[in-house]
C-alpha cells in the first residue's frame, strides 16, 4: 500500500514529461532558456528525441502550455540535492537558560552576564530566570530591576521577546538574539578564517635579520714612515 500511495503522489506531483503531455501544441523553450514559439505537440516531442532531451511541461495551466527541453533526470537529481544541502544547514535555535538570585555579587553577575553574551553572539534565546528565595518573594519590582538592567546592557545582541513575568516562586524573561542561528555561524566562520589567514601570513613572513656587527680588527695599526 506504501508503494501505491508513494506511485500516486509522484504522478500527482511531478510535471508531465514527453508522451504524457496531452496537448495539441505548447509553447516550446530550449535547453539554454531560449523561446523557440508556439509548436505542435509532435513537433516538440520530435525535437527532444534528437538532442536526447525530454520535454517537461513547465507550465500547465498557460495557454498553450509551457514546456521546456531538459535532461529531466538530472533536473530532479540536482532538485534533490539543494533540498539536503538546504536540510543539512538548517540550523535551529536553542533556548538556554541562566538563573540569577536576587542578592547576586557583582562577580557572579559578569559572570552569568558573560554566558548570556556568548549564547545571543551564536544565535541561542536565553530564558533569564531570577529566583526568589523567602522573603524575597515580597519584592518582585527587585526581580524587575535586576532583569531590565540585564536587558539594557545586551541590548547590541538580544531584544527582550517575553517581558519579566512571575512563574510559581521565579520571575521569568526571554531575550531572542538580533542574529539568527545561521548568520552568527557564518559570521564566527569567516572571523575564524580571517583568524587563520593573518597566522599563516606572519609564519610565512621572514624575520628581519639582524646585520651581524663587524668586529674590531685586531692587528696594530703600521708605524707612519718618516
Amino acid at each position: 500500500m506504501a508503494n501505491i500511495a508513494a506511485t500516486k503522489e509522484q504522478t500527482i506531483t511531478d510535471p508531465r514529461i514527453n508522451d504524457r503531455i496531452r496537448v495539441p501544441e505548447v509553447r516550446l523553450v530550449g535547453p539554454k532558456g531560449e523561446q523557440i514559439g508556439v509548436v505542435k505537440i509532435e513537433d516538440a516531442l520530435r525535437m527532444a528525441a534528437e538532442i536526447d532531451l525530454d520535454l517537461v511541461e513547465v507550465a500547465p495551466t498557460s495557454k498553450p502550455p509551457v514546456a521546456k527541453l531538459m535532461d529531466f533526470g538530472k533536473f530532479k537529481y540536482e532538485a534533490a540535492q539543494k533540498v539536503r544541502e538546504a536540510r543539512k544547514n538548517q540550523v535551529n535555535t536553542v533556548l538556554k537558560t541562566v538563573r540569577f538570585g536576587l542578592k547576586i555579587d557583582d562577580h557572579d553577575y559578569q559572570t552569568k552576564r558573560g554566558q548570556i553574551d556568548r549564547f545571543l553572539k551564536a544565535g541561542d534565546k536565553v530564558k533569564v530566570i531570577v529566583v526568589f528565595r523567602g522573603r524575597e518573594q515580597s519584592r518582585p519590582e527587585m526581580g524587575v530591576k535586576l532583569l531590565g538592567k540585564l536587558a539594557d546592557e545586551v541590548s547590541e545582541l538580544g531584544a527582550v521577546e517575553s517581558k519579566p513575568s512571575l512563574d510559581g516562586r521565579n520571575m521569568v524573561m526571554v531575550i531572542g538574539p538580533l542574529k539568527n542561528k545561521a548568520d552568527a555561524k557564518l559570521e564566527a566562520k569567516r572571523a575564524a578564517d580571517k583568524a587563520a589567514a593573518a597566522a599563516a601570513k606572519a609564519a610565512a613572513t621572514p624575520e628581519l635579520a639582524t646585520p651581524e656587527l663587524e668586529a674590531p680588527s685586531t692587528e696594530a695599526a703600521a708605524p707612519a714612515a718618516e
